[in-house]
């Protein structure tokens, strides 16, 4: 039998990278990288991609750690004297880019990934960037990640061959949800929340998102949050 390929699987430990892993896992030997780049809750995310990546079994790990982030600021997620914003602009794009983009974050996340990937002989990197139903980050545009491809393959050896794949990128939420079910991805041990690492909050976009997510697929969200939510 022909030995599965091997990706590398950028794992935050949300409900969108659990998802892509599960999806990931059907067809490659994986990989797990979580970044950390002080954000809010970067304890409480490294435990969620702890969990999940005990639930498939995956030895092969990498935690980074971003210092640069906190230091440069301009992110709710960073920069302590932004306020994580609670009006639910996930729900309305048209606003614009939220406060909680964290600039050019994920083209650092993708280059350590690469790295790696260079090293252990990984073939894929997959990303759980959502841009149909999210935040409207820019770095999450399917553009972004064919550009980026470009740069991987002018900047790596020649015998170098790594795609990224995007699993989920066209995806509305609740039908990462319904994925995720359907593959029996472990979303018990996500997390989600912008703000609180003991209960999500329930107010920031993230915990918006993530609560329409489910209703709309018409499933019980299985985390714990601080206040009663209608389920």
């Amino acid at each position: 039998m022909t030995e599965k390929p091997k990706a590398i699987v950028l794992l935050s430990g949300g409900m969108d990278s659990c998802v892509s892993t599960a999806i990931a896992n059907q067809t490659h030997r994986l990989a797990l990288l979580h970044a950390s780049y002080g954000q809010r809750t970067e304890a409480r995310e490294r435990r969620a991609f702890d969990d999940i990546a005990d639930f498939y079994g995956v030895r092969e790990r990498l935690a980074v750690r971003f210092e640069a982030f906190r230091q440069i600021g301009g992110s709710a997620l960073t920069d302590e004297k932004i306020a994580v914003p609670e009006t639910g602009a996930a729900l309305a794009p048209e606003a614009g880019i939220p406060i909680t983009y964290v600039p050019f974050r994920n083209a650092h996340f993708l280059s350590a990934a690469v790295s790696w990937a260079e090293v252990i002989g990984a073939t894929a990197i997959v990303i759980g960037a959502v841009e149909e139903d999210s935040s409207g980050y820019p770095d999450c545009r399917p553009a972004y990640y064919r550009a980026f491809e470009e740069v991987i393959r002018q900047g790596t050896r020649p015998e170098t061959r790594i795609g990224i794949l995007t699993p989920v990128i066209g995806m509305k939420k609740s039908e990462i949800v319904r994925r995720g079910a359907d593959l029996g991805a472990p979303l018990d041990r996500t997390w989600s929340c912008y703000q609180f690492d003991d209960a999500a909050c329930g107010t920031c976009d993230s915990c918006r998102l993530r609560l329409r997510a489910f209703a709309e697929a018409g499933l019980r969200d299985p985390i714990a949050y601080r206040a009663p939510i209608a389920r």
